[in-house]
């Protein structure tokens, strides 16, 4: 992916394209165009085109593409047409809230551990998701192979999980927590801050 220079942005609309030619799959759309694409996701035709462009020609001039074609090219772009196992540290709120999200196992994500300092939390399950002691949480990922970490702990704690999750090998980690966190250079980091997003919103609704 990196290879091909290809913009993030860019990345994130497939995903979203996906999900839309999944919808059209359901209703048993065989065929779709560039513009109903668009259409379909607030778009334009002439992005969707361009972001397809990076990685082929999947569509035939004056039809369309395949529906069920198009969406297999792009979850194979995405790397989902495999299982990706994925541990979440932290059982508050934020973890029993991401335990509960069906988009994950959908996509390939499969949950298979939640891990917490809390010894009352310790045995019990959020989302049908085993909780085991933060202790255990290295030896886990090694032996279960695990390759994506889910840090939903408070910012103070984030930095300690994160050395966690890296000694253990994971390959990449999604952070919750609203605090900058350091790793190898080999390691894919997100951030998800919500504050951020939100202030995006009223920046842009100031803006009006």
């Amino acid at each position: 992916m990196k290879t091909l220079k290809v913009p993030e942005a860019t990345v994130i609309r497939l995903s979203v394209y996906s999900r839309y030619l999944n919808q059209l799959q359901k209703n048993g759309i065989k065929s779709v165009s560039s513009g109903e694409i668009a259409e379909g996701i607030n778009g334009s035709s002439a992005q969707v085109r361009k972001d397809l462009a990076y990685f082929g020609d999947f569509g035939t001039r004056g039809v369309g593409y395949d529906v069920s074609d198009l969406n297999r090219h792009i979850i194979k772009i995405l790397g989902l047409e495999k299982e990706w196992k994925t541990v979440i540290i932290g059982a508050g709120n934020l973890g029993a809230a991401l335990t509960q999200y069906k988009g994950f196992q959908e996509r390939g994500f499969n949950t298979v551990a939640v891990f917490d300092n809390d010894i009352n939390k310790v045995g019990l399950k959020l989302g049908g998701i085993p909780i085991y002691p933060i202790t255990q949480a290295e030896q886990f990922v090694i032996k279960e192979e695990v390759k994506i970490g889910i840090v939903a702990v408070p910012a103070r704690y984030a930095q300690e999980v994160v050395d966690i999750l890296v000694k253990a090998g994971v390959a990449a980690i999604l952070n919750f927590a609203s605090k900058a966190i350091t790793v190898p250079k080999h390691i894919e980091v997100r951030n998800v801050d919500l504050s951020v997003n939100l202030e995006i919103l009223t920046f842009n609704m100031s803006l009006k």
